[in-house]
């Protein structure tokens, strides 16, 4: 989708995908260092990464639109913390290497060239004992209408994501079906995979 569809569906006073941090950040933000710093991947509306930063991170989220992280900035002076934001393609932008503690991808696709670029970037940002936490939609989504791509390449799984992210201790990986409740456009049974991977400590 490109960056003037996005800033015409972020442009409106309700929250596309709500206010509330997505479920399984919430359950597994613990395993990311407490204090440290987190990059949140195509971040939208800055649910995640507001949410993260009154977790006491210090939190960098980053979009290709820039209505949404303008939406991102006024949310987190409302709920009275401080973000940065990062206006950039996820596509070509470089991630800071050995740099954050915690790396958050939560439902942000990317078409497979893309994608394959992009993790080996994350394996090389994170710091050692940093954690990578992903979710994202399967194939098996393409047919439910709950939300999501509506091109099966942007959709993956977990034995998709596993090679790309080779030099991490992987924790969790699995496709699952569950509840997505976030907002107007994520409502509803869900099938996603799941990943937590860890950059070891030498």
């Amino acid at each position: 989708m490109s960056v003037y569809r996005w800033d015409e569906r972020y442009d409106q006073d309700e929250f596309l995908f709500g206010t509330e941090p997505n479920d399984f950040l919430k359950e597994q933000a613990h395993r990311i260092p407490a204090g440290g710093k987190v990059l949140c991947l195509g971040d939208g509306e800055g649910r995640n990464g507001v949410w993260l930063a009154e977790q006491g991170y210090q939190v960098t989220s980053v979009d290709l639109s820039q209505v949404g992280l303008d939406k991102t900035q006024r949310f987190a002076k409302k709920r009275g913390v401080s973000i940065e934001t990062v206006y950039a393609d996820l596509a070509e932008w470089s991630i800071e290497p050995q740099a954050w503690d915690g790396i958050v991808s939560i439902f942000c696709h990317m078409m497979p060239d893309e994608r394959k670029r992009m993790h080996p970037r994350i394996v090389q940002g994170l710091k050692p004992g940093g954690v990578f936490l992903l979710e994202a939609y399967t194939p098996n989504q393409i047919d439910k209408g709950t939300g999501g791509p509506s091109n099966p390449d942007l959709l993956v799984t977990a034995e998709d994501i596993i090679p790309e992210i080779d030099g991490l201790k992987v924790q969790l990986a699995h496709n699952i079906e569950r509840d997505v409740i976030e907002g107007i456009s994520h409502t509803g049974q869900a099938s996603v995979t799941q990943i937590i991977a860890t950059l070891l400590e030498n």
